[in-house]
């Protein structure tokens, strides 16, 4: 019963992250997507996994900083919309999965053609 719980909390922070974050000011914030919540046991804290492929480090760490400080708007959008009594605290990162991902799709392609050519030559 617990565990329905907890991914429902998850299920809805996901759904409603995407709009606080629309709602600040920052147009870096406004284009993040947000890729999974991973919520603790007593909901106490949040991970929140963001992605932005085409940003690179420098302007991640920028954009985690301005996350930082956009926290506590974020939390009131959160307990406004759910009606909730408290709001995790939210931990941001940003979600490597889908550039690692590409990569090696990039990689199996380059073994793919090698393969090919190859067979050509045999």
């Amino acid at each position: 019963m617990q565990d329905v719980k907890l991914a429902r909390t998850q299920s809805l922070l996901k759904e409603i992250l995407p709009s606080a974050l629309a709602n600040l000011s920052d147009t870096r914030l406004n284009a993040l997507n947000v890729v999974d919540v991973r919520c603790s046991r007593g909901k106490y804290s949040a991970e929140v996994f963001l992605s932005m492929p085409f940003a690179n480090d420098k302007e991640k760490a920028e954009i985690l900083k301005q996350l930082k400080k956009a926290h506590s708007l974020i939390k009131e959008f959160c307990l406004e919309e759910t009606g909730w009594f408290r709001c995790p605290d939210f931990k941001f990162f940003f979600d490597g999965s889908l550039e690692r991902e590409n990569r090696l799709d990039r990689i199996f392609e380059i073994l793919q053609k090698e393969r090919e050519n190859k067979e050509k030559e045999s």
